[in-house]
């Protein structure tokens, strides 16, 4: 009877060890191919790499809309824009939206976020707020990191489980940290959909740079949970948002701004030095973490678990991953919805009559230094060059419908729409499309309005219905 009850009172401790301990963390506007672990040729990141050597890799991660705030929002709460409400870059999210916090409270979670938050309302983000890191939505470069708000967020109680978000800024606009010398404009490799000039070699230098600053960032969040002893008891993630700024990645549909770095690292847990092509989505990340931390909810998700990938139990997850851009705020009406196999990727414009605007890169607020270091590098060269003439028009001017065969064109540069020999597939991939926003309750071109996103700004979400 003595040895019952000591089990019973060992119980709630026992529980806690039993549950790991979790680390998101976050990069802020890095295209997934640049870096090193996805043939990335510039950046360095030992980092980063030597996460990936001691975790696993999956090579099929997206998220759902290629902007900041919109995708953090799918993050957190395991639902996607149109079922969250945050369908609009700088917009909140419907007012009974439940995240993390809420969902990992009921297995006795402490849920903090250190840096960059951009996530509205507040009641359905109550992260616990860690200092250290620049929280503002538009990035201060000159605020320094601190890592004695984490230290003392990751230590201060043993006995209760934490998950951590840290969410870095870098290699978000403007590129100011780091040191660019390491990388010379002039022998560096620009990735195909970038144009060859000399502004933008000068800028992709301080943007690698700003990769590297960040890579140093994550070495020093990995020591300090080495040093709390923790490291073994965590689940470790890291990502890399969506794609950069540099035009045809952030702001679009395409593959280099919707595939996202996506490593998970738990010690003995987790497979070491391997690489998945399970298809995954940001949708999906909440969900497997509730599963892996055992708590059982009714809540409406959009993502499912891949806990069995992460335990080496299953090579597939899902067959799609879908995507839904709205232009507003960015720049003028231009909604674009999107669909993936892993291999394949459609893209269907809605109002393909239209040129696509987004006005920060494109110098419409003022051509800022920040926001439009390059763009007019382009214009200014595109009738002398026909490979830069062809990017331009690609960005400003976009057919109904697109089909890039991303596994052997992973630029998408070439588009297969409409070709007899590709039909198929097309015919496939525009049909499961169309059921995903059936689904969802996509109302299209009437949700990428300027009254559409006011009311999506003040959680209201009058013009379209929750699905």
């Amino acid at each position: 009877m003595k040895q019952l009850f000591l089990l019973f009172a060992l119980c709630p401790w026992l529980s806690a060890f039993s549950q790991p301990n979790i680390l998101l963390i976050l990069a802020d506007d890095c295209t997934f191919s640049d870096l090193a672990i996805y043939g990335g040729q510039n950046a360095k990141t030992p980092n980063i790499d030597r996460l990936a050597s001691q975790g696993l890799v999956f090579e099929k991660a997206y998220v759902t809309a290629a902007m900041c705030q919109p995708c953090r929002a799918e993050l957190y709460t395991g639902q996607q824009p149109m079922r969250n409400g945050c369908a609009w870059n700088h917009s909140a999210c419907r007012p009974e939206t439940k995240s993390l916090p809420h969902h990992l409270a009921p297995a006795g979670y402490r849920t903090g976020i250190a840096g960059k938050v951009h996530v509205t309302p507040k009641n359905c983000f109550p992260f616990e707020e860690v200092p250290g890191f620049d929280s503002s939505a538009v990035r201060d470069p000159t605020n320094p990191h601190d890592l004695a708000g984490l230290k003392s967020f990751i230590t201060r109680d043993k006995a209760q489980p934490f998950c951590l978000v840290v969410a870095l800024t870098e290699p978000h606009v403007p590129w100011v940290m780091g040191d660019a010398s390491k990388y010379p404009p002039a022998s560096l490799k620009l990735p195909p959909n970038i144009a060859n000039t000399p502004k933008t070699r000068e800028d992709f230098s301080k943007y690698l740079a700003e990769i590297t600053y960040m890579d140093g960032q994550v070495g020093e969040i990995l020591a300090a949970l080495d040093e709390s002893g923790a490291a073994q008891d965590t689940l470790v993630i890291f990502t890399s948002e969506q794609g950069s700024q540099f035009p045809g990645n952030k702001w679009t549909c395409w593959d280099t701004g919707l595939h996202t770095t996506l490593i998970a690292r738990w010690p003995g847990k987790v497979a070491t030095g391997k690489r998945t092509s399970a298809l995954v989505q940001y949708a999906d990340v909440t969900p497997t973490l509730l599963d892996l931390v055992g708590v059982k909810t009714e809540h409406t998700f959009d993502g499912t678990s891949f806990a069995a990938v992460l335990r080496g139990e299953k090579a597939r997850h899902r067959d799609y991953a879908y995507a839904a851009h709205n232009n507003i705020p960015e720049g003028p009406s231009y909604p674009i919805r999107s669909i993936t196999d892993g291999e394949w990727r459609y893209i269907r414009n809605l109002t393909p009559d239209e040129i696509f605007i987004e006005k920060h890169l494109m110098g419409l607020l003022g051509g800022s230094a920040a926001h439009n270091p390059y763009w007019s590098s382009w214009m200014a060269t595109a009738l002398d060059n026909p490979h830069t003439y062809t990017l331009v028009k690609r960005y400003i001017h976009r057919p109904a419908e697109q089909l890039y065969h991303t596994s052997e064109d992973p630029a998408e540069m070439s588009n297969l729409a409409n070709k007899p020999e590709h039909a198929a597939i097309q015919a496939k991939l525009s049909a499961a499309l169309d059921q995903w926003l059936s689904k969802q309750g996509d109302p299209g071109v009437s949700q990428d309005t300027h009254e559409a996103h006011k009311a999506g700004k003040q959680g209201k979400h009058l013009y379209f219905p929750k699905p």
